[in-house]
C-alpha cells in the first residue's frame, strides 16, 4: 500500500468514526426524527405524555397511544442516543433522552443507564508531580492539595475558571448581602466539566493526613455558598428537585451507575471503574444535590440534606445518603485515588472506561432488549382502542417502519462504508 493509500484508507475511517458517532448524539436523533413523517408524529405524541406526567392524567386510550409510540421509537434512532457531559445545548439533548427514557407511563422504567457518553481520559499525576516538585524541594511535609493548587495554576484553562468560580461564589450580591448561589452553581459546573480530570480530581481528591489539609480540601467548592444553608432540608424533598431538572437527574443517573457498590467484586464496585466513579462523582457539584466533606477530620462525604421527617420514605431517604454515607465503591475510590497518585501511575493506569464498559456502551442495548420492552408495555398497557382526541400527530405507521427510515446519518454511513469496500478492492487489484 502506497502513501497515497494510506492517507485515503484513513481519511475515510475518520469520517466513518465521526458519521457513527454524530449518529448517536440525541440532537441530531432528535432533528432527524423530527423531519421524518413517520418517526415525528410519534415524537410529538410522546413528548405530551411525558409533559408534566401527562399519561398518568389521560384516559385509557391516551395511555395506549403513549405505550404505541414508545415502542414505535425504540426501533428509531433516538433509542441509544446520547449526551456529551458540558455539551453545548446540553439541557436540550437530554431532555431528547429522557422523553423516551422518562419513567413516566404508568410507572414503567425503560432508563438502562445514565444519558452520557462514555468519557476516555487519561490521567497525567505524574506531570503533576513535577509541576509541584520545582517549589517542594528540601521540604519533608508534602501538601498535596496544596501542590494542586500550584499545578492549577500553572495551567491557563485551570486557574482562569477556578478563578471565575471562587470569585462568583465569594462576591455578595447588592440586594440580600448573601452569595449569588445558582451563579455560584453554575460556575463550579463549568470548572468540574472542562477541566481535565487531572488537575480537578488532585484538587478535590488529594489525600490529607492533618486537619490543615482536609480543611483545604473540604473548601475547593466553596462550601459556604455551593452546599450550606442555614438548615439542613429532607432529602426527599432534595431528590424530587433533582429529578425535576433534566441535567441534575443525568448526573445523578451517572453517578449511581458508576459507583454502585458490589458484594462480590473485589474493587467493590460494579462496573470495576475507580475513576469512572471519581468523574460521575464530581458530575454532581454544582447540583440540588452537592456533595462535599462533612468535616475536615474525615473523608466522609454527603449532600447538605437529612433523613428526619421523612416518615413513610425513610427508607427511601437513607437509601440515597448511603450512596455517599455507606458507599464500599466510592469511599475505596477515594482511599485508591490518593495511593495510586502518591505512586505516579502510568496513563493506563486511570483510563475512566474498562473494555467491559466500552462494550457496553457500544450498543446501549442487547438483542433482545426492544423486544423485551415491549412484552413489558403490552403487559402493564394492554392494548385499548385509540381515539383520545388529547393526543394529536396520531400515525397508524408501524414501528417498524421507523427502522426501515433512512435517515441523513444513516446514508452518509453507507456511503462512507461504501467508499473503503471500494478503496480495499482497488489496493487488493493493485497488488
Amino acid at each position: 500500500m502506497d502513501l497515497w493509500g494510506v492517507y485515503l484508507f484513513h481519511l475515510i475511517t475518520l469520517a466513518l468514526l465521526e458519521v457513527v458517532h454524530a449518529s448517536r448524539d440525541c440532537l441530531v436523533a432528535g432533528d432527524s426524527c423530527s423531519s421524518d413523517e413517520t418517526c415525528s408524529p410519534r415524537l410529538r405524541t410522546l413528548r405530551q405524555c411525558v409533559a408534566g406526567n401527562g399519561s398518568m392524567k389521560l384516559g385509557p386510550g391516551a395511555r395506549s397511544q403513549c405505550a404505541s409510540a414508545v415502542s414505535a421509537l425504540l426501533s428509531s434512532p433516538l433509542h441509544g442516543c446520547q449526551c456529551k457531559r458540558g455539551m453545548k445545548k446540553e439541557k436540550n439533548c437530554l431532555s431528547i433522552y429522557w422523553s423516551l427514557h422518562q419513567s413516566i407511563i404508568h410507572g414503567l422504567n425503560l432508563v438502562e443507564s445514565y444519558p452520557y457518553e462514555t468519557v476516555e481520559r487519561d490521567y497525567n499525576y505524574v506531570r503533576l508531580a513535577s509541576i509541584s516538585a520545582d517549589s517542594d524541594v528540601g521540604m519533608t511535609t508534602v501538601n498535596r492539595c496544596l501542590d494542586a493548587a500550584k499545578a492549577c495554576n500553572v495551567d491557563d484553562l485551570c486557574q482562569k475558571l477556578r478563578t471565575e468560580y471562587v470569585s462568583a461564589c465569594i462576591k455578595p450580591t447588592a440586594k440580600s448581602g448573601l452569595c449569588n448561589r445558582p451563579k455560584c452553581n453554575k460556575a463550579l459546573r463549568r470548572f468540574f466539566d472542562r477541566v481535565p480530570a487531572d488537575y480537578t480530581h488532585e484538587l478535590l481528591f488529594c489525600p490529607c493526613t492533618d486537619t490543615a489539609c482536609a480543611e483545604r480540601r473540604r473548601q475547593t467548592i466553596v462550601p459556604s455558598c455551593s452546599y450550606e444553608t442555614v438548615d439542613k432540608p429532607n432529602c426527599i424533598a432534595q431528590m424530587r428537585i433533582c429529578k425535576a431538572d433534566y441535567v441534575c437527574r443525568s448526573r445523578l443517573a451517572q453517578f449511581q451507575y458508576d459507583c454502585e457498590p458490589s458484594k462480590t467484586s473485589a474493587s467493590g464496585c460494579k462496573q470495576e471503574n475507580y475513576g469512572a466513579c471519581l468523574l460521575a462523582y464530581t458530575g454532581l457539584i454544582g447540583s440540588t444535590i452537592t456533595p462535599n466533606y462533612v468535616d475536615n477530620s474525615t473523608s466522609s462525604v454527603a449532600p447538605w440534606c437529612s433523613c428526619s421527617a421523612s416518615g413513610s420514605q425513610r427508607e427511601e431517604c437513607e437509601n440515597f445518603l448511603g450512596y455517599f454515607t455507606d458507599n464500599i465503591c466510592l469511599s475505596n475510590a477515594f482511599m485508591m485515588f490518593g495511593r495510586e497518585s502518591d505512586q505516579q501511575p502510568t496513563h493506563s493506569q486511570y483510563s475512566t472506561t474498562s473494555q467491559g464498559r466500552r462494550e457496553n456502551s457500544s450498543t446501549t442495548s442487547p438483542p433482545g432488549t426492544i423486544e423485551t420492552m415491549r412484552n413489558i408495555l403490552d403487559t402493564i398497557i394492554p392494548t385499548q382502542v385509540l381515539g383520545n382526541e388529547l393526543l394529536v400527530g396520531h400515525s397508524t405507521m408501524s414501528s417498524n417502519s421507523l427502522l426501515n427510515a433512512a435517515s441523513p446519518h444513516s446514508l452518509m454511513l453507507q456511503a462512507a462504508c461504501s467508499l473503503l469496500l471500494l478503496l480495499l478492492q482497488i489496493l487488493i487489484n493493485e497488488r
